[in-house]
């Protein structure tokens, strides 16, 4: 699957502009190509992409490819194998249509790797793999983790991201840490555990909690000793909205994440892409 992934961004990135870029997209859009499968037991291959380039894995991307099949027929509930360039996940659908993925092994790489916010207290973090590499630090008291605060936290994690960049900081093998993940209390308690905001890429804030971001903080809670394998963790994002995450412990070391949340299909298009208009294939994020 990494190979079609390859593929795809080669010989095939204007059908990821036009797709997801404006004017029929936007900054915050992943979009999700089905092809056939590597792993011939899996009953999808997903590549995934946003308004810059290729993603690594998607986790509340996967819950919309399972919600979509769902609603056009392909599956229903029950368990299925989807096979994605870091690996095979498998999705279990309730008959309510609560979805469940079984995430790849995530891990902490690193811990207490220092950054600077301009304007706020020093900090340091963790650097994981949830699916994607994820820089995760405890957003300070003086940055809100609140939806009227999101100008604000793009900003900061901005910054951390540029840092990180600028002084050759990676996730394992060179692997590029492009998602900022800040966490810190919920508002409510008897509804999380934790709330998170998290910059990706394309410098757009996610608006789910994230799944591969929740794998990469559920890797790095265990590693601290602060999860048990079985345990809950609930995980709100900036907008409220809750993942349900738990581990089982990886014998190679670092965890299998297992997140649950809910997708929704919410229209059915045909794209139309004439190359003789302007921007028939996106507006070019390097424009800006």
């Amino acid at each position: 699957m990494m190979e079609k992934r390859e593929t795809f961004a080669r010989e095939l990135d204007w059908l990821r502009t036009a797709a997801v870029c404006e004017p029929r997209g936007h900054d915050a859009v992943v979009g999700a190509l089905l092809c056939k499968p590597a792993n011939k037991t899996c009953v999808t291959g997903i590549i995934f992409f946003n308004n810059v380039g290729m993603l690594n894995g998607c986790l509340h991307g996967t819950m919309g490819v399972a919600a979509t099949l769902l609603h056009m027929g392909r599956i229903g509930p029950g368990e299925w194998p989807f096979d994605t360039p870091t690996g095979v996940v498998t999705v279990s659908i309730t008959d309510t249509g609560r979805i469940t993925v079984q995430n790849v092994r995530s891990y902490r790489s690193q811990s207490q790797v220092p950054v600077e916010i301009a304007g706020h207290e020093a900090l340091s973090g963790d650097i994981a793999w949830g699916g994607n590499w994820f820089f995760l630090v405890e957003a300070p008291p003086s940055l809100p983790l609140h939806a009227s605060n999101i100008e604000q936290l793009t900003h900061a994690a901005w910054q951390v991201r540029e840092q990180l960049t600028s002084k050759n900081i990676t996730g394992n093998d060179g692997g590029e840490i492009d998602h900022i993940e800040f966490f810190g209390p919920p508002e409510d308690l008897s509804l999380a555990d934790s709330k998170n905001f998290v910059l990706c890429p394309g410098k757009a804030y996610d608006r789910s909690p994230c799944g591969t971001g929740t794998s990469a903080k559920l890797a790095c809670l265990h590693a601290s000793g602060d999860l048990e394998e079985g345990s809950l963790w609930r995980q709100a994002g900036i907008l409220n909205t809750v993942f349900e995450g738990s581990i089982t412990i990886a014998r190679e070391g670092g965890v299998y994440p297992t997140v649950s949340g809910s997708a929704y299909v919410t229209a059915e298009a045909d794209l139309i892409i004439d190359p003789s208009k302007p921007f028939a294939y996106g507006i070019p994020t390097n424009l800006f």
